[in-house]
């Protein structure tokens, strides 16, 4: 496995513990690594993962509800909304270079070995949606557009009429 997937494999089983049994961040974060050491700019992405999305939840949360409506995202297991919420920061946090196309077959592949067996199919079209939404990719798709921090307008949460 290359450094930057395994950055993404710890950084979702670090994301995974945070959000099941709410042990300090800092802490699962630096035991992961520990057990499984990365070359530096490996171990920045999986801190950069960890940490951003962390910091964005609300925001990376309210991106899924927009896009995927029809499942509360608390409701979601929680293997697929952590791979939503980093595949997301990547996509739209302006400190990610990672390209559109990469964060969403990285969030796929999570999705594939960590899922259910729709997971995969369900993580993929929640982030086409996004993508074709945020407008993310040029018209023809080979060239990611430049990143803009996404922010959702105060009437999303209320009313879609």
């Amino acid at each position: 496995m290359k450094p930057r997937q395994r950055a993404r494999y710890l950084a979702l089983q670090a994301l995974f513990e945070i959000d099941s049994v709410g042990h300090d961040p800092e802490e699962v974060v630096r035991r992961r690594l520990m057990a499984d050491p990365l070359p530096p700019p490996a171990t920045e992405l999986m801190r950069s993962l960890v940490f951003g999305v962390l910091r964005d939840r609300e925001r990376l949360d309210e991106l899924i509800a927009r896009f995927a409506p029809e499942w509360p995202v608390e409701q979601l297991p929680i293997v697929d909304r952590n791979i939503l919420r980093m595949a997301l920061w990547e996509l739209t946090d302006p400190e990610s270079d990672t390209p559109v196309r990469v964060a969403i077959n990285e969030a796929v592949e999570l999705a594939k070995l960590f899922g259910s067996e729709s997971s995969p199919r369900f993580v993929n079209g929640v982030l086409g949606m996004a993508v074709r939404t945020l407008g993310l990719v040029d018209e023809d798709k080979k060239r990611p557009r430049r990143r803009n921090k996404v922010r959702l307008p105060k009437s999303s949460k209320t009313s879609e009429a």
